[in-house]
């Protein structure tokens, strides 16, 4: 083979393989900047997490999965009872950006009212769109324990699955990321406070939460 044509060769394979990696730059670079995500996965025990410990290592493992590793993720939960905790406390304070870096919320007073949360931008920490109601398996119940302001529930009433360490029974506030549900009523378009799980396994099952249109899911902020 003559050199010119090795050479014509080795260009046009650098220019082949520069055609197929240079178009997943941006969305790399998108996912780097990723503040915001719902998880892809649950951690498969209904609602033990393993506490806020538990639910925020699972945000961050998703996270450094995706190249955004380097931030302080937490998982959007609250917890009840001595020493509650208000999901809304442990987030930051924005703003926050979903993986193809579209801002759903610029602080935490314009997240718990008029924020950019739906179903095309309540992404994963892939940039993949959520199943919502209407989709088979409906996934749309997000695991929050949260008032409609972000706060924790008072009372006795469980609302956290036993703060996030029961797979039996108990109950978790869950929120609709899809702002969908049975009617018009703003419960049911509620991206936090939607209703309690339930279900025949005592409400804190896996199988009680996919019964209801749920997996164990989470919204996950970066706080830092």
């Amino acid at each position: 083979m003559r050199r010119s044509d090795m050479r014509n060769g080795l260009i046009s394979i650098a220019a082949f393989a520069a055609a197929i990696i240079l178009p997943t730059l941006p969305a790399a670079a998108q996912q780097t900047d990723m503040t915001f995500f719902v998880t892809s996965n649950g951690l498969g025990k209904g609602g033990d997490l393993g506490g806020l410990d538990g639910a925020d290592k699972h945000c961050q493992s998703l996270a450094q999965a995706a190249g955004a590793g380097g931030k302080t993720w937490r998982a959007y939960l609250s917890t009840q009872g001595a020493g509650a905790v208000n999901a809304r406390d442990r987030i930051g304070k924005g703003p926050w950006q979903n993986a193809k870096g579209v801002v759903i919320a610029k602080d935490v007073a314009e997240l718990h009212n008029n924020n950019n949360i739906n179903k095309q931008t309540a992404l994963t920490e892939k940039g993949e769109v959520v199943n919502g109601r209407g989709d088979q398996p409906n996934r749309h119940d997000i695991l929050t324990g949260s008032e409609p302001d972000g706060v924790a529930f008072t009372g006795s009433n469980d609302r956290t699955c036993g703060n996030w360490t029961k797979s039996g029974d108990g109950s978790a506030m869950v929120g609709h990321h899809d702002r969908m549900g049975f009617d018009e009523q703003p419960p049911a378009k509620s991206w936090n406070s939607s209703h309690s799980s339930r279900g025949p396994g005592g409400g804190c099952s896996q199988a009680d939460l996919r019964s209801t249109g749920g997996d164990g899911l989470l919204y996950c902020f970066a706080a830092n």
